[in-house]
């Protein structure tokens, strides 16, 4: 019987524009390698929330930029960064839609915040937490995007958390599942900054139109020791949260003098990436203090491309 890891792994493949169908491992390593680059590269629409959030950039340009500016054709939307234009299908939503089709741009999801707890210990909170979040399943489908990314926060201890989380994802998920839209959650901190309790979050719902985004920074529990803020082994997460992966976030803040980022080692990083089989996009999120958004933006798309080209013969 095929595991659900291995049913995950055939589902990023899909998502990648592979078909598995008829084709042994040895197939569907050569075909992905001769058809299309290790990853692709998309922009996190959190890159320029400073912009947006000052009115410097208009949100509705998002794609636009992305393409123009980045040469970036795969985009990933904020919703707090225009949730005043509400989700669902709307006029807003609907010129979105009608500025990524000009540009030639992919729609790819929408990264959600602020709509409550899905694990919240309140049952009649969590179902409110559940139904926020379905105005955003509907804009997601009319976009053209595969999922949306939503948050594992909860109250208690670690084994009711992860209860409480897995009952609200899982009732998401099935709305989601009707509108053939993924619901995945990120390592946003506390415990989903856990790879092995969000894995095992995932382990619990167990439904192919559920699964994670891996950000390769968000690795803070929210605790401290005597040492200051603990934070989770962030190659460990990544790998642990991998098998069940349908996007991947590379957090970027600060570069070195050869570009390379200074928190994250992004060739160890995208070896745990790829080696778990993902060959989808991989989108830039840079939030850094030094450089400006855009300048922080082209330097890790630099890197990346770097990175794929040097991985490259690895994966041929």
């Amino acid at each position: 019987m095929e595991t659900r890891r291995e049913f995950l792994k055939k589902s990023v493949a899909i998502a990648s524009g592979v078909s598995v169908i008829g084709l042994g491992a040895s197939s569907l390593s050569s075909c992905t390698a001769s058809n299309a680059p290790l990853f692709k590269i998309s922009l996190a629409e959190w890159s320029l929330n400073k912009g947006i959030r000052s009115g410097e950039i208009p949100h509705i340009d998002f794609a636009k930029i992305a393409k123009r500016n980045f040469g970036i054709d795969a985009v990933e939307y904020v919703n707090q960064l225009f949730a005043d234009k509400s989700g669902g299908t709307g006029e807003y939503i609907k010129e979105m839609k009608n500025i990524a089709d000009s540009e030639g741009v992919k729609s790819l999801l929408i990264m959600c915040d602020g709509e409550g707890y899905l694990g919240d210990p309140n049952s009649s909170e969590r179902t409110k937490a559940v139904e926020n979040h379905y105005r955003w399943v509907e804009a997601a489908k009319y976009l053209g995007c595969h999922s949306i990314r939503v948050n594992a926060q909860s109250k208690g201890e670690y084994d009711e958390q992860m209860n409480l989380a897995a009952d609200g994802l899982s009732r998401l998920t099935e709305y989601g599942a009707k509108n053939n839209i993924n619901i995945i959650v990120e390592n946003h901190g506390g415990l989903s900054s856990n790879g092995k309790w969000l894995s095992g979050v995932m382990d619990m719902v167990n439904h192919p139109h559920c699964g994670t985004l891996p950000d390769f920074g968000n690795f803070y529990l929210g605790t401290w020791d005597d040492k200051g803020k603990e934070w989770y082994d962030r190659y460990v997460g990544v790998q642990e949260l991998m098998p069940y992966a349908k996007a991947v976030s590379a957090k970027s803040h600060e570069f070195d003098d050869s570009g390379n980022e200074k928190d994250t080692d992004y060739y160890k990083m995208m070896k745990i990436v790829l080696d778990a089989g993902y060959r989808g996009y991989v989108g830039i999120e840079y939030e850094g203090p030094e450089l400006s958004e855009m300048d922080g933006i082209t330097t890790t798309k630099k890197l990346l491309e770097k990175v794929r080209s040097e991985l490259t013969g690895d994966y041929s």
